[in-house]
């Protein structure tokens, strides 16, 4: 069992900048392909970026690159989102995920992640 518990959120203007971090606990978090999604009311939940076990490989959604960044550290079993440039349509609950993969390459599928945290509320003003 992995537990997952984000942090960071909050309320932020237009075009400004938030980290999100993600604190692993119960299992070794370098065994995990790590990932960040979101959801704004009224819509599914998306996905943001992932990041393979070592932190080598990172993957976005178009809506994000170069905008976001996703980093991991495994000896302090923590994953970080840097979001600069906020916009309000960055508005959302961001999720903090892990699964298990054979050659992770950033699956923004929802059913393919094995732990979820509970997330926390990112709110970009205009």
């Amino acid at each position: 069992q992995v537990q997952l518990v984000e942090s960071g959120g909050g309320l932020v203007q237009a075009g400004g900048s938030l980290r999100v971090s993600c604190a692993a606990s119960g299992r070794t978090l370098s065994d995990y392909a790590m990932g960040w999604f979101r959801q704004a009311p009224g819509k599914e939940r998306e996905f943001v970026a992932g990041i393979n076990w070592s932190g080598g490989r990172t993957y976005y959604a178009d809506s994000v690159k170069g905008r976001f960044t996703i980093s991991r550290d495994n000896a302090k079993n923590t994953v970080y989102l840097q979001m600069n440039i906020l916009t309000p349509e960055d508005t959302a609950v961001y999720y903090c995920t892990a699964g298990r993969f054979l050659g992770y390459s950033g699956s923004s599928d929802v059913g393919s992640y094995d732990y979820w945290g509970q997330g926390t509320q990112v709110t970009v003003s205009s």
